[in-house]
């Protein structure tokens, strides 16, 4: 909550960053049940409104004590399916960072399908309640109980549907396909959306940009992972305060206190002389956190994934399958790469300088755990040679290099641990030609 009063202080693209604002809160799970119990006031209030319109007649059709039932019902029926619902949640979380990885934590907490449900469940009591408490205020009276009754049934039929749709939702969640699943969807959609915007819309930072003389550099003022950029308000900020800024701190990289995050270079053309000071102004754009998120980040969700491998090969679940399944889901992610360098669009944000991802890294993120652990598994070692050769073919240069390196040092590591001399041979069939040639003719 600091950060959303320090960065809205200073920012200036306000609709986008307003809807990003949005987005962020709605994965919040007291935001939709505050949502949720709104809808329930407004339900009533609306039904109370138009029972002074319905005719006498209409409002008599139905009596009080038939929506006495129906909220007493809901009362007692929604108390009891929440609590359940809150521990089936804590329990696969608990499970989950157990059998997985603790970095799924957040994928988990913040499943929608999960929240809408218990929002639903939640709004669905407070209406009950609410219900009850103007019927015995005499709010609601017998002859305009025809509202109520009606708005009642609307509202338990959505309780139903929440319930069926909860409870096939139950069937994978928390399940290790379909925790798989969601953490490479959502890795696939930050690094489309990366793609899509190069740099985030900024000038590449690449090797032979230096950053000019004079340069102002602003400081971490806490020590954490860096989150994400605000990149929209950033870019209309460096353009009033007449300031080109070049950060040097990528999303995701873990940062110290006092740390440099990046440079503001003067050139003294601002729109606004009143932009207060600079550093803060740098400072509230750039989010610093306890954690690594999925947003802007796709090099943490093949991360996760890499751990979830790395740990399915740990001799107390020795469960290569799953690794072999993570190594092609991590291939199918990364054959997305494109060079940020190379786009053929103008940068959108031109006063910022952001560095391109490294094919290299994304490369070490996916597969270094599970290589590394599945070493001595000729099964992994095939299938992880054979996901590298494929990306050796990559349209992009750079990332059939990385790939291609990485299948030296693989195989490698594989030919040291195993000892079984025709596993060596079926991990030579498996690994393409130009690597047997550069590892074994150095040999």
């Amino acid at each position: 909550m600091e950060q959303l009063k320090s960065v809205i202080s200073n920012f200036t693209a306000w609709p986008k960053t307003l809807l990003r604002f949005a987005g962020e809160l709605w994965r919040e799970l007291w935001v939709r049940v505050v949502v949720m119990g709104c809808f329930a006031i407004v339900a009533l209030g609306l039904a109370q409104t138009i029972g002074h319109f319905l005719p006498s007649e209409l409002n008599g059709y139905v009596s009080g004590k038939a929506a006495d039932r129906l909220l007493s019902i809901i009362a007692n029926a929604m108390l009891v399916v929440t609590t359940f619902s809150l521990t089936v949640m804590v329990t696969v979380y608990r499970s989950s960072s157990t059998q997985f990885t603790p970095r799924l934590h957040r994928l988990i907490i913040q499943d929608p399908t999960t929240q809408n449900t218990l929002a639903a469940f939640i709004g669905a009591y407070v209406y009950a309640l609410i219900g009850i408490i103007m019927r015995e205020l005499g709010v609601f009276a017998d002859e305009r109980a025809a509202v109520l009754f009606a708005t009642t049934v609307l509202v338990l039929a959505y309780v139903v549907v929440s319930l069926i749709r909860w409870v096939l939702h139950l069937q994978t969640f928390g399940s290790l396909m379909d925790t798989t699943r969601q953490i490479e969807a959502i890795t696939c959609e930050q690094f489309e959306a990366r793609l899509s915007k190069p740099c985030l819309g900024a000038n590449p930072w690449t090797a032979d940009v230096q950053v000019p003389d004079g340069a102002e550099t602003v400081r971490a003022s806490e020590t954490g992972y860096i989150q994400q950029y605000y990149e929209e308000s950033l870019d209309q900020a460096a353009r009033a305060c007449g300031v080109d800024i070049y950060i040097c701190a990528a999303v995701g990289s873990f940062v110290m206190k006092g740390e440099a995050i990046a440079y503001c270079v003067p050139k003294g053309d601002a729109d606004n002389s009143d932009e207060g000071d600079l550093v803060d102004i740098v400072r509230s754009h750039i989010q610093i956190g306890d954690v690594r998120t999925y947003d802007q980040d796709p090099r943490f969700g093949l991360m996760v994934l890499g751990e979830i491998a790395s740990k399915a090969l740990s001799p107390g679940i020795n469960d290569p399958g799953t690794a072999i399944d993570v190594i092609t889901r991590v291939a199918r992610v990364l054959s997305l790469y494109q060079d940020e360098t190379k786009s053929k669009e103008p940068p959108e944000h031109d006063r910022l300088w952001v560095r391109p991802l490294d094919p290299k890294d994304l490369v070490e993120d996916g597969f270094g755990a599970l290589a590394r652990d599945g070493s001595k598994l000729i099964e992994v070692q095939q299938r992880l040679q054979s996901a590298l050769s494929r990306l050796m073919e990559h349209d992009c240069p750079e990332m059939a290099k990385a790939a291609r390196i990485a299948a030296c040092l693989e195989f490698r590591r594989a030919k040291a641990s195993l000892q079984f001399e025709p596993d060596v041979e079926r991990l030579r069939r498996s690994t393409a030609r130009v690597v047997l040639q550069e590892v074994e003719g150095d040999e």
